[in-house]
Formats: structure tokens, C-alpha cells, sequence
């Protein structure tokens, strides 16, 4: 199918959409020590070796999209796919613009309601008339969840989860899904997290919440889904410390932080 090329994940952030710790917080988490417990907005990036060469996708690009790839060292990147509009997924779009001074038009992927969001916020990027000097500019491509594609050797399928009432899109890279803001999943959906070696989802806090889901509800969803491992992101400080949480997990599935990587064959 795809040679099975050896994939890489790497978390550039963990945290929920006010980053952990939050501003003003009192939460004991923000006085942590565990550099574990400090979680910049939620993405990660894929990467694999094809042709000698390093391809890296990254998935959304929130606030803190600049610290993040200066921190990973992410020199080039093939696109980036978006999974929604909130601001903690996109709000550091603008810092694209290095990317495109080195390659041309960005690739970028999402929805068509998402990419109407885009277009509102960053008019300046998607102008044709009059365009700023220095903006970046990218290269569309609407996606839905029935599409699926190939990435430089690497089969990728968009999902669809439910974020509350609002449909958002996750992605499966070979046989790595990583699912953010996920609440519930339509039943079709879940034919497509079968036979997993990583699932990576939300796990935002102990108590309900009508958006997200809790630690509770990703640890039924990996029981269903049963993959071999199971990292869970999204987390708000709410949850509670890092080191307090993963001990009692089961064996597979952990907690991630920022910086962490991970490694999989598809």
C-alpha cells in the first residue's frame, strides 16, 4: 500500500484553547515545575523520509504557531490542514509567511466553511487586487471527510467528528489518527479508526463538558477503538497534573506534552 514508511509525530502543543498555564490562572498546575504541564494551543506535525527528502505536514496553526516551529526546527513544510475556524487553530496563520518566501503558495487543506473563515479573517492573503507586499500566499484545496488521498507515499483520510453540534475534520496518516476538539464521533466515522497503532485524541478535563471530551469518555473511545497505543492532547489545566494523571492509565495510553515525538509504520 504505502511501503510502509516509518512516520513521525510530533506535538507542538498540548493545551486547550488558553494554552496551560492560563493567564491569571490560581490553578495549582499553574505553579508546576513539570515542564509537562505547560501546554502551548493544540497541533502537530507528520513526518516522514520519502526520496531522501523530509516531508513535514503540520495540522492547524494556532497563536502559537511561530514558538512551535522554532522550537521543533520545522525548516520546510509540504501544506498545512486545518480541523476548524476557532482561534486557537488558526490564529497564527499570518506566520505562514517564511514558508512562502521559501516555496511559493502554501498548500493548504479544509472545508469550505473553514476556508470561508480563512478568507474573512486573512482577507489581505487571499486578495487578488492590491495585495500587501509581504503577504503570504497560499494554495487551496476544499476536503471533505469522503475524500481520500496520498501525501509524498502516505494514505490520508479526513474524518469527521463532532466538536459539540459543530462538524470538524480530524485526519488518519497511515495508521496514526489524530482527532482535536472531538466530543462524539459518528458511528461511519469510527470504520475508519480501525485497526489503529496510534490514536490520538482529546482528553480535556475530569468534569462534562459539552464540547470536549473528558478523561472518561477517551478512555471509552479507546476501549472501542482498541489501538495498539493511545496519547491523549487537548488538555486543559483542569485536568490536573501530568505526573498525578498518567500513572493511573492504562499501560497504553499516555498523556502527551509538547515536544514529545512518536514513531509508527503505516
Amino acid at each position: 500500500m504505502n511501503n510502509k514508511k516509518k512516520l513521525k509525530v510530533t506535538f507542538l502543543g498540548t493545551g486547550t484553547s488558553t494554552g496551560v498555564p492560563m493567564i491569571a490562572s490560581k490553578n495549582p498546575v499553574r505553579f508546576s515545575e513539570d515542564e509537562r504541564d505547560k501546554r502551548l494551543r493544540a497541533s502537530i506535525v507528520f513526518s516522514w523520509e520519502d526520496n531522501n527528502e523530509e516531508i513535514n505536514y503540520i495540522i492547524d496553526c494556532g497563536p502559537d504557531f511561530r514558538q512551535q516551529m522554532i522550537k521543533a526546527n520545522i525548516e520546510s513544510i509540504k501544506g498545512i490542514l486545518f480541523t476548524h475556524e476557532h482561534a486557537d487553530h488558526i490564529a497564527g496563520f499570518d506566520e505562514i509567511r517564511p514558508y512562502y518566501y521559501q516555496m511559493g503558495p502554501v498548500p493548504i487543506y479544509s472545508d469550505s466553511r473553514v476556508l470561508k473563515s480563512l478568507e474573512k479573517r486573512y482577507e489581505y492573503i487571499f486578495t487578488t487586487e492590491n495585495r500587501y507586499p509581504s503577504a503570504p500566499e497560499v494554495k487551496p484545496t476544499i476536503i471533505s471527510e469522503k475524500d481520500q488521498f496520498q501525501f509524498h507515499g502516505v494514505e490520508v483520510k479526513p474524518i469527521k467528528v463532532m466538536h459539540g453540534d459543530l462538524p470538524i475534520l480530524g485526519y488518519r496518516f497511515g495508521n496514526i489518527a489524530y482527532l482535536t476538539d472531538v466530543k462524539t464521533i459518528p458511528v461511519e466515522e469510527k470504520e475508519k479508526l480501525k485497526d489503529l497503532d496510534i490514536l490520538i485524541t482529546t482528553a480535556l478535563r475530569l468534569e462534562p463538558h459539552k464540547t470536549h471530551a473528558t478523561l472518561n469518555e477517551a478512555l471509552e473511545l479507546v476501549e472501542e477503538l482498541k489501538p495498539k497505543k493511545a496519547y491523549f492532547s487537548h488538555i486543559s489545566e483542569l485536568l490536573g497534573f501530568h505526573a498525578d494523571i498518567e500513572k493511573d492509565l492504562p499501560e497504553n495510553v499516555f498523556l502527551a506534552y509538547d515536544g514529545l515525538e512518536i514513531t509508527s509504520c503505516d
